[in-house]
């Protein structure tokens, strides 16, 4: 014997009106079956407050979303008392019978697209609770069913899914099922990891060196030295900001490299692991840079007032990429050449910078060098609007400690504040990885109008520096060699310009 779904209301209500058309003193109440059935009917008309807050993209995990009650035909004979409705207030998530069907036999009863085998569902019941929860398939009241594709629930529940997921889920539904249509053109592609450095000095084409060249040819110095000396510092820091950002794809990125790189900009690319190669090149570049300017001025073997010159412009240099250009990568590798111990010790060439350039050596000692500190401490950094390129060298160090070449203590390698210098670099990552569209921004509004020379360009490219300091066949070495013999090299030209004074002359 099947159960009728009834509620407990409806039954004791029920229990009272049979008892009320059974006593003779009820006959002052009005045909009280037809005031239930009406006011049960006026229930259904009033608009479901309810519906917003249900759960119909959830699954229905809770006791009140799962009470489903199913109602199938009886084989006896209909029964000829109606249970009447309740006149108690109906949720929107109460099945309902229709107060006003007729009895149907089985076979009646299958010819409507929304009926129940045994009931009937109510057609002057506006209520979309109603319709909703009532499934013509399984016979049963209070299906949650799925929000419609497109519609606002169905992007809410959407998200709420995607947030739950793995990435790795995320991933594995996008490869068997492909992209949804809001993401279509934005598919995950596996990026390529790069195993080779972008600079390769044996195929570099240039307008200055030959096809072949020894290390530090004399003629090609003079040639540097001159088109370093023709424009001012201004000049120089935009050929160099510009080359900067073309190798740390800031600028010029396309939409295949985007792709083979799986980020839009390097400066997101520096943070990941497969972005080591970016590292590296980067590396290579701030080091080769540097000894390019050692080997400017201790290559000048004029007077002392002939080196502060250089010197002085120098640290003009470093100012422009600090302040007009925001290009701390070059700004630090400058001052790196300015800090070198075969530059620092040429005690004639400071006293005479001192004297002769008295606003340069300020500039520097009280300015130019407290700010690097700073920076390398991770305390202090230029304003994000002003950056083309910020101070990436200390996490790439960090990242590729095993590779970066020895440059003295590292200011994370004490013991009091080791641990807050490198915290402040890992979380000044966040900050790089996230803006860099605007470090390209901030690139092409600072190069806007900007008219390079391509013999200036070539010059601080990395490939011919590597061909001027190492030659044609030299530039291929190992990095460990290279920078170990070149640094007695800078020795060898530092202690030329300036003897040591022996402590028996003292």
């Amino acid at each position: 014997m099947k159960r009728r779904s009834v509620t407990m209301t409806d039954g004791l209500t029920a229990d009272k009106v049979t008892r009320s058309d059974g006593c003779p003193t009820s006959t002052s109440l009005p045909r009280p079956r037809d005031s239930i059935r009406s006011c049960a009917l006026s229930m259904d008309q009033i608009p479901d407050l309810h519906s917003p807050m249900s759960p119909i993209s959830e699954s229905p995990s809770s006791p009140a979303y799962s009470t489903v009650t199913r109602v199938h035909a009886a084989p006896a004979a209909p029964s000829t008392t109606a249970l009447p409705a309740s006149p108690v207030t109906r949720r929107s998530s109460e099945p309902q019978l229709c107060p006003g069907s007729a009895p149907k036999t089985h076979g009646e009863s299958d010819k409507g697209p929304h009926t129940s085998p045994s009931h009937t569902l109510c057609k002057t019941s506006p209520s979309p609770s109603l319709s909703s929860y009532s499934d013509p398939d399984s016979g049963h009241y209070c299906q949650l069913q799925p929000p419609v594709r497109g519609s606002r629930e169905w992007a809410a529940a959407e998200a709420s899914s995607r947030q739950a997921r793995s990435y790795g889920e995320r991933l594995k539904e996008l490869s068997e099922n492909g992209a949804p249509e809001e993401d279509w053109g934005k598919t995950f592609t596996v990026p390529i990891v790069e195993v080779t450095s972008s600079f390769n000095p044996a195929t570099f084409q240039s307008l200055l060196i030959p096809r072949d060249n020894r290390p530090l040819e004399v003629g090609l110095l003079r040639k540097v030295k001159e088109l370093l000396a023709e424009v001012d510092a201004r000049t120089l820091a935009r050929h160099v900001t510009k080359v900067d950002c073309l190798v740390a794809r800031i600028l010029g990125v396309t939409k295949e490299m985007q792709t083979l790189m799986g980020v839009r900009w390097g400066m997101e690319l520096l943070t990941l692991p497969h972005g080591r190669q970016l590292r590296l090149d980067l590396l290579e570049r701030f080091h080769t840079m540097s000894i390019m300017l050692a080997v400017d001025i201790l290559g000048c073997t004029g007077s002392a007032e002939e080196r502060a010159a250089l010197l002085h412009k120098t640290i003009q240099l470093a100012a422009e990429l600090q302040g007009t250009m925001g290009n701390m990568f070059s700004f630090a590798a400058v001052m790196g050449a300015l800090d070198m111990a075969q530059i620092s010790r040429l005690e004639q060439t400071w006293v005479t910078l001192r004297q002769r350039h008295t606003e340069g050596a300020i500039l520097y000692e009280k300015k130019l060098k407290p700010f690097l500190k700073s920076l390398n401490e991770g305390k202090e950094g230029p304003p994000l609007s002003n950056t083309t390129f910020p101070h990436v060298l200390p996490l790439i160090t960090l990242l590729e400690c095993d590779s970066a070449p020895p440059e003295g203590p590292e200011p994370w390698g004490s013991t009091e504040h080791g641990v807050e210098v490198v915290l402040a670099h890992l979380e000044a990552a966040r900050t790089v990885a996230h803006h860099g569209g605007l470090y390209h921004t901030n690139a092409e509004v600072k190069l806007q109008g900007f008219q390079a020379r391509p013999e200036l360009l070539e010059v601080f490219s990395t490939e011919f520096q590597m061909r001027l300091l190492w030659g044609s066949q030299g530039a291929s070495s190992s990095q460990a060699r290279r920078y170990e013999k070149f640094d007695k090299v800078l020795t060898a030209l530092s202690h030329k310009l300036e003897p040591a004074v022996r402590s028996s002359e003292l």
